[in-house]
């Protein structure tokens, strides 16, 4: 950095070299500092429109924001910049993690690598690929700091680099106190057509982009008092951008909503927006006070093994409450029987799937836990 600052200041005294003095030269090298000070700490996140559109993928909110806080170190016109590297205690904040063994370690950072994107064709089939295809977990021994360091799959290259047109940008601050995967999301689906004003939506497909499984909020009314009204606050309070919206278009059966339209507004009223490294600070100061993982948190990353991972954190919990309701004492009593028990459920749920598919397989299995 001090190289290039002290090339251009070079450059200016051979042709300024009678008029400079000294405090010009200093107040150079200082405009210069806290102009890149304030490029570094305004990170851009640059989203192709087709990235965007690609249904969400069961990411949890933490998942979510390092995903965006990724997208934001890259460089899309370089390529070389597609592996990103973390210090540990950056990425403990981000992900919300507390004291940590490598053995949790390796499920956060799993299920990161997990993560799949369906790219579709147009013949109506799709493509499937992992968003990420390495994570090193390991020590710089130049500095003795651990460090996290992910690179993105091979198959994910093109929807983040070397894109020029059908994209949008927007300043991280706006992701990083958001309070749930559908407030983010929302935040980029409408983000896109900030500069068109509005967009319309079925609700299905809304539902889609935010990752909402067809179980969930099956009420309209819940739908809208849960997901819509809450992400309407929390926009308005956090982000550039505010939203109304209407029904829109004809409605089903019953008077069904089947299509909504938004109406987008550039937004003066939030709170201010906080930098990376003061998020990062932040959550070390009051979000991760957390010294070490509970029995219950270690216990549902335990279970979670048994569904291969398939399954998110939430959705574990659930299962493991559906447990306790239905199991007697001395399987709930004993970790490695829970573990035995939700593994049989797992394999017997995808043995009925090789004879029909099963389209929703978590309700699957939650309905089949407790009934032997």
């Amino acid at each position: 950095m001090w190289g290039g600052i002290c090339t251009d200041v070079g450059r200016n005294m051979q042709i300024y070299r009678e008029h400079l003095t000294y405090n010009h030269i200093y107040v150079i090298l200082l405009a210069k500092v806290v102009y890149m000070a304030t490029l570094k700490k305004n990170y851009l996140v640059k989203k192709q429109n087709i990235l965007n559109e690609l249904r969400a993928n069961n990411m949890e909110l933490q998942e979510l924001r390092f995903f965006t806080i990724y997208l934001s170190k890259i460089n899309p016109s370089d390529l070389n910049t597609r592996t990103v590297r973390f210090p540990l205690d950056s990425f403990k904040a981000i992900m919300e993690l507390g004291r940590i063994d490598v053995n949790y370690m390796k499920r956060v950072t799993n299920s990161l690598l997990s993560k799949i994107v369906n790219f579709p064709s147009e013949h109506g089939g799709y493509t499937g690929f992992q968003l990420f295809k390495e994570c090193v977990v390991d020590i710089d021994i130049s500095t003795g700091e651990w460090y996290v360091e992910i690179d993105a799959h091979d198959k994910a290259l093109p929807l983040m680099f070397e894109f020029k047109e059908k994209y949008f940008t927007y300043q991280l601050w706006n992701a990083l106190q958001l309070k749930s995967s559908n407030q983010l999301r929302m935040y980029e689906i409408l983000k896109q057509y900030e500069k068109i004003g509005s967009r319309i939506l079925s609700v299905s497909e809304l539902r889609g982009l935010l990752g909402i499984a067809e179980f969930e909020y099956r009420l309209y009314a819940d739908f809208r008092k849960d997901v819509l009204n809450v992400c309407q606050l929390s926009l308005t309070k956090y982000t550039d951008i505010s939203f109304t919206y209407e029904p829109y278009g004809k409605r089903g059966k019953n008077g069904k909503i089947l299509s909504l339209r938004f109406f987008i507004q550039k937004n003066d009223k939030h709170v201010d927006p906080l930098t990376l490294t003061e998020f990062v600070k932040h959550q070390k100061d009051t979000g991760n006070n957390v010294q070490e993982l509970s029995l219950y948190e270690s216990r549902i990353l335990f279970l979670s093994d048994a569904c291969d991972n398939e399954f998110s954190i939430s959705e574990i919990k659930v299962l493991h409450d559906k447990m306790i309701a239905s199991l007697p004492h001395d399987i709930l009593k004993n970790e490695v029987k829970c573990f035995d028990y939700l593994l049989r459920k797992y394999r017997y749920m995808n043995m009925q799937n090789e004879k029909n598919k099963i389209k929703y397989r978590f309700k699957y299995i939650e309905s089949i836990i407790g009934k032997d």
